[in-house]
């Protein structure tokens, strides 16, 4: 059975389900299209469906022309997941959100792995890409799998390979980073490196699907860690008077020992903000405690509330009260450059400033208006960047620092500028109305 696999992958003739068309799914089938493969894409949003059906992208650094081009390759989009059985591999790409209490949330991957052990046939490979904690393949999905009948490793074939896609990066993308791959057996793993090492440079096996569960936490838990020290130190500085943003330049020069990280609102994307209580949680299952890593990330939950703290102060020495002022906020992705809205602080900032009597506007040309999200619900469209519009806010908050934005004309119109990204260094870009928070 394995041979045959390995056999359809080499010859480019295996047919690819990808489950879930979002950040990491559609990047995914894009990649797979461009390498000669049969691509299907399951969803539950129809409007995605009907969007890439149509050769029309909702993702900015996806351009329909890709979409397009994939298509004559014979790839297609379909709200029909009892299609998973003309599938030779299918790969999970689902959210794997917090639930109220910082638990992880595992019912996309559960309910998604239901459907795919309805129609589990002989010969196929299973892939979870999407981010977990430890285990979560071999104890939670296996066993799902396992009630079709099939035997795992034999008859049907399960790995882990987290996704490290980083939207619009403009020199790693999904082809020349390097995939982790861990299997539940070695058949597993085999099949499934053979599988990535069609479209990436270069797949890196581990022992097994926890130790490629893990990497994924530790790469996101390390850079949490890191921005929840600069955010502190931020905070200390501040009161102490000091650009925390000339030390990290300064502390920069160094050639080795040290590497720079920065301070902002807070996190956004799928990951960082969430992978630090992923592991919290299943280290609480072993009777320990993560304190060091929890307090990353509460550190970094808890920057919007310094940022509207920061706003409140700064308007108050202009003797005008928050409540009633005209906030107008400059980006609201979670990132530069894209128009990936999961987990953005912008999204916090919005509420706590609503909810202290504030009107609350924003600018960002990756988001002409707010999707509903899972948690929220914000009704809110972008409004155009004109010297009016910037001379009728009290205040305008820089949250996201687009390269697209005209920097200048922000300074130059806005009664009060509070930077939490650092746009405004250099000396011909300070002005007396521009502070950092």
């Amino acid at each position: 059975m394995i041979d045959q696999l390995l056999g359809q992958i080499t010859s480019r003739n295996a047919r690819v389900g990808i489950i879930g068309m979002g950040y990491v799914g559609l990047p995914l089938a894009m990649e797979f299209a461009g390498a000669s493969f049969r691509v299907t894409g399951f969803d539950v949003d129809e409007a995605k469906v009907d969007a890439l059906n149509s050769g029309r992208s909702y993702i900015h650094h996806i351009p329909p022309k890709q979409i397009v081009r994939a298509q004559l390759a014979g790839f297609e989009t379909t709200l029909d997941f009892a299609r998973l059985a003309e599938m030779e591999a299918i790969i999970v790409c689902v959210p794997t959100p917090l639930g109220p209490h910082h638990e992880p949330d595992l019912s996309y991957i559960l309910n998604t792995t239901r459907a795919i052990a309805k129609t589990l046939r002989t010969g196929q490979l299973v892939v979870l890409e999407s981010t977990t904690y430890p285990g979560t393949t071999s104890r939670e999905v296996k066993p799902l799998l396992d009630e079709s009948g099939l035997e795992c490793g034999e008859e049907y074939f399960l790995a882990f390979s987290p996704e490290r896609e980083d939207p619009n990066n403009p020199t790693y993308r999904l082809a020349n980073i390097p995939k982790i791959v861990g299997g539940v057996t070695e058949r597993c793993l085999r099949a499934a490196a053979a599988l990535y090492d069609t479209v990436v440079a270069r797949t890196v096996p581990v022992s097994s699907p926890e130790v490629a569960e893990a990497a994924k936490l530790l790469e996101n838990i390390y850079r949490c860690v890191n921005i929840a020290m600069v955010n502190e130190l931020k905070v200390v500085f501040d009161r102490m008077g000091i650009d925390v943003w000339e030390v990290i330049e300064a502390a920069a020069t160094k050639p080795f020992g040290f590497t720079p990280f920065y301070p902002g609102p807070g996190v956004g994307g799928h990951c960082i903000p969430v992978d630090p209580f992923y592991l919290a949680w299943v280290a609480r299952e072993q009777h320990l405690t993560v304190k060091f890593i929890e307090l990353a990330g509460e550190v970094n939950e808890a920057m919007p509330q310094y940022v509207v703290s920061r706003v409140a102060g700064f308007l108050n020495e202009r003797r005008r009260p928050l409540k009633g002022a005209r906030i107008l906020l400059i980006g609201v992705a979670y990132k530069k450059d894209v128009d990936d809205l999961r987990e953005s602080p912008a999204i916090k900032v919005i509420e706590l400033l609503r909810n202290a009597g504030a009107n609350v506007s924003y600018h960002d040309p990756y988001v002409p208006r707010f999707p509903k999200l899972r948690a929220h619900d914000i009704e809110l469209s972008s409004v155009p960047l004109t010297a009016e519009t910037l001379r009728a806010c009290d205040c305008a908050l820089v949250l996201t620092d687009h390269s697209t934005v005209d920097w200048r004309l922000v300074a130059e119109h806005a009664p009060l500028v509070i930077d939490t990204r650092y746009v405004f260094r250099g000396p011909e870009m300070r002005r007396p109305n521009v502070v950092t928070a």
